[in-house]
């Protein structure tokens, strides 16, 4: 009887070892697939900027600083996709988030450009890839987090420190600057008046 009592014991904690263990390099596996997400949208990304310059360019001759600003943003996503580095990535990514708001401010003060459907739908796939980065960085933060609560929680930080699983850095960002911090005018419900 203490026999039979002994090997089930014994079973359960080999399926917990095992199941554990696959945690572990299932969510890695997992956290490699969201990276390759972010270099995979970034590429759309990088492909589309081409369109929107050839489509604005005979619209916007007066923003001249905006048609380098984007190639030099093409160059930074091209470089960080051929690099494989999440953090250039993630910067590239941003570079591109700060380019936005003058290209609609640029299509806001130009009526021709605001009639324009091509503009507007390139500015919506711009729009709908930087969400998808967005989405897909965020779900590198939430399985490196899972990952890493896992890994130095008892008794799962048993299996990671038998199978020597490391921490995982993630994704890497400032931590000073004024994205920070909210200012005061931020914070305020925006009012729409049509």
């Amino acid at each position: 009887m203490i026999g039979y009592l002994f090997l089930i014991l014994l079973a359960v904690l080999i399926v917990w070892v095992v199941t554990t263990y696959n945690f572990f390099v299932s969510t890695k596996a997992r956290i490699k697939a969201a990276v390759q997400e972010i270099g995979n949208q970034l590429k759309r990304q990088a492909d589309l900027i081409p369109n929107l310059e050839a489509s604005t360019k005979g619209y916007i001759k007066h923003e001249k600083g905006i048609f380098e600003d984007l190639t030099d943003a093409r160059k930074a996503i091209t470089g960080a996709v051929e690099s494989g580095d999440v953090q250039k990535m993630a910067d590239a990514a941003n570079k591109i988030s700060s380019l936005l708001p003058g290209i609609k401010v640029a299509v806001e003060d130009n009526p021709e450009l605001k009639a324009s459907e091509v503009v507007g739908k390139l500015m919506e796939e711009l729009r709908d890839t930087a969400d998808k980065i967005m989405y897909a960085r965020r779900l590198v933060i939430d399985l490196t987090a899972d990952y890493n609560v896992k890994r130095v929680s008892v008794p799962a930080s048993l299996v990671a420190n038998l199978f020597k699983f490391s921490e995982l850095p993630g994704l890497i960002t400032p931590e000073k600057g004024e994205h920070i911090e909210a200012k005061e005018e931020e914070l305020k419900t925006p009012k729409v008046d049509l």
